[in-house]
């Protein structure tokens, strides 16, 4: 793209009370951005209104200097792009929103913005199961050619993606700021890699912060990029049922994780069961209901390996008695002594072995939970 046509570009981006259902209008009449400014202001106004009208006759503060910013950003880096709508090589699926993007920043390889993709969004303060679940079911998904798709939040975001590049696929990450900023900034690492072995994309100028009001455009993204949307684990008032209720309204599935009844983070999975949303216990019964082919082509016991083989140590033998006596929910060192007849001794040293071998945790309150990886 030359330079004086990203100015056009940002400029009608920019434009104060210029939305983007007014700017597509605007495209539609006169057919690029270039051609909105050397139309007249009588012209505008057939097609928004007096503010927006007014407004389109000047530069927005700042202008230029972003226009050359947004310049230097793009000949820095040959992964740097910035596609609007009507390029080949802007992604198909956000044709089928009813307000897709005008221009998308992307940071990283333009392809995985065309593959066949899952969303996996959650809780930004997880419990460690489904961190874990997060992970595995996104490896898997990576696995079965299915490129992850999250936003690289805390807690089940940031889980999904770092599972999706430990498999063969890709990930692709949708932020809410400007793609010259991280946030959070503890996702720094982790950004920088998705951008080296995926994608970042932004529909925010570079610079732009982190607004709240930002995150649920993002999330729209997030659904629209992808053939179905996974809740792992999600409070009833959470950004990720935004994102499930969108990806409903652009005519994708959604898929929920069901979990504990006692952990305040299931609750809103149970809701979008409830309201017809499909439970998952098993990354195959995704794709079977995706009817997507790929996991088709691999050896039955790579998905198993990649939903149930721990990151560290050995499986636990089912028949374990501290293992049973654990359950599916938080207990006490106390319960656990009553349920095994175990001396403390015997219990502590057991725990440890299965804390060191990631298949148990400790929780605040002097709790203690399985992690179960199947």
């Amino acid at each position: 793209m030359p330079q004086e046509e990203l100015a056009a570009w940002l400029r009608l981006l920019e434009t104060p009370y210029v939305g983007r259902l007014s700017a597509r209008r605007l495209l539609a009449a006169f057919g690029s951005p270039e051609a909105v400014f050397d139309a007249s202001s009588s012209a505008w106004q057939h097609l928004v209104d007096v503010r927006a009208a007014n407004a389109l006759k000047t530069e927005p503060d700042g202008h230029g200097q972003r226009v050359e910013a947004t310049w230097a950003w793009l000949q820095a880096n040959e992964r740097h792009h910035l596609l609007v709508m009507g390029d080949a090589r802007y992604p198909a699926a956000l044709m089928d929103l009813p307000d897709p993007p005008l221009a998308l920043y992307v940071m990283g390889d333009l392809a995985t913005l065309n593959q066949p993709a899952m969303a996996m969004v959650g809780s930004r303060h997880p419990s460690p199961q489904g961190r874990e679940d997060a992970r595995a079911f996104a490896k898997a998904f990576s696995q079965a050619g299915l490129t992850v798709v999250s936003g690289l939040a805390l807690g089940i975001d940031g889980a999904a993606h770092e599972g999706a590049l430990e498999g063969p696929g890709s990930t692709v990450a949708v932020v809410a700021t400007g793609l010259d900023r991280v946030y959070p900034r503890s996702h720094h690492d982790l950004a920088h890699r998705i951008a080296s072995e995926g994608a970042l994309i932004s529909e925010f100028s570079l610079g732009t912060p982190p607004v709240a009001t930002h995150f649920p455009m993002r999330n729209r993204l997030i659904a629209g990029l992808s053939l179905g949307t996974l809740v792992v684990e999600a409070a009833v008032q959470s950004g990720s049922l935004i994102t499930a209720r969108l990806a409903t309204e652009a005519g994708r599935d959604v898929f929920a994780m069901p979990g504990s009844i006692h952990n305040p983070q299931s609750r809103g999975c149970h809701a979008l069961i409830k309201q017809g949303a499909k439970l998952v216990e098993s990354t195959q019964d995704v794709l079977d209901e995706l009817n997507f082919l790929a996991i088709k082509r691999m050896p039955p016991d790579l998905v198993s390996s990649a939903e149930t083989s721990p990151a560290v140590g050995a499986a636990v033998a089912t028949d374990d008695p501290l293992w049973i006596a654990l359950g599916h929910d938080p207990v006490t060192l106390d319960v656990l002594q009553i349920r095994t007849g175990w001396d403390a001794a015997r219990l502590s040293t057991h725990l440890f072995e299965l804390e060191m071998g990631v298949q148990v945790t400790r929780l605040p309150g002097g709790l203690f939970q399985r992690i179960e990886r199947g």
